[in-house]
């Protein structure tokens, strides 16, 4: 079974595993590197790291018109329950058997207010193993932390991090963090979408694929990667 990634710009990615439509972190509406829109995806489930306004983005509007399961933390799935979504509610180092896999949360060092100034929880990371056993680590927005290893200790095949620096790691701490997690491939989301989180893309992954042994995918928004 292959799994196919779509990065759609900043940190909105998309995910088929077996014929499920996975979303993460649906921002569409106001980001400039979208290349599609709210309107047009589709999902059978929406995943959300955490509650800030470029993360959580179209989730009500997608997650109504789609009927599209919400999975994020107690908070923000409490939140989203109230709006009329269907939500999973998980925490951090918890994990269940959804239908495309199972699904664990992580810790991220980060922050999670909703848009409207509603407790969001603690941000998370993703940790998603498919039946096939493949696993992938979505780290969401987070700063570098030690942890990583013990992540890295489940046997990574996939690890989708932030490089833009400012808001998250920036391209010093996600070296590290690919030395720490030590994947067999990697790709760098989370930049060049507004200029505070400007970065050369290419030059992180020259430097990644000089001193680890993982394999950088540089997409462009819109673009997908496959992970047979």
């Amino acid at each position: 079974m292959t799994i196919k990634l779509t990065w759609y710009g900043h940190a909105t990615l998309g995910l088929e595993i077996d014929h499920h439509h996975i979303l993460i972190d649906p921002y569409f509406s106001g980001n400039p590197a979208a290349t599609t829109t709210a309107q047009d995806i589709e999902a059978d489930f929406i995943l959300i790291t955490h509650g800030h306004g470029d993360h959580i983005g179209d989730t009500l509007a997608i997650a109504k018109r789609t009927r599209a399961l919400a999975i994020s933390n107690a908070e923000i799935c409490t939140w989203l329950k109230a709006k009329g979504v269907k939500t999973h509610a998980q925490h951090i180092g918890g994990g269940y058997n959804h239908p495309f896999g199972y699904l664990k949360l992580t810790m991220a060092l980060h922050g999670s207010a909703l848009p409207d100034g509603s407790y969001g929880g603690n941000p998370a990371g993703l940790l998603l193993t498919a039946k096939t056993g493949r696993k992938i680590y979505l780290a969401g927005d987070t700063g570098l932390f030690g942890d990583m290893r013990l992540i890295g200790e489940e046997g990574v095949d996939l690890a989708v991090l932030p490089i833009g620096d400012n808001y998250t790691m920036g391209p010093a701490d996600a070296l590290r963090a690919v030395k720490m997690l030590q994947p067999k491939h990697v790709i760098p989301i989370h930049f060049n979408t507004f200029e505070v989180i400007q970065q050369d893309a290419a030059a992180w992954a020259r430097q990644v694929e000089a001193q680890t042994t993982a394999q950088v995918h540089l997409l462009q928004p819109g673009g997908s990667y496959l992970l047979a």
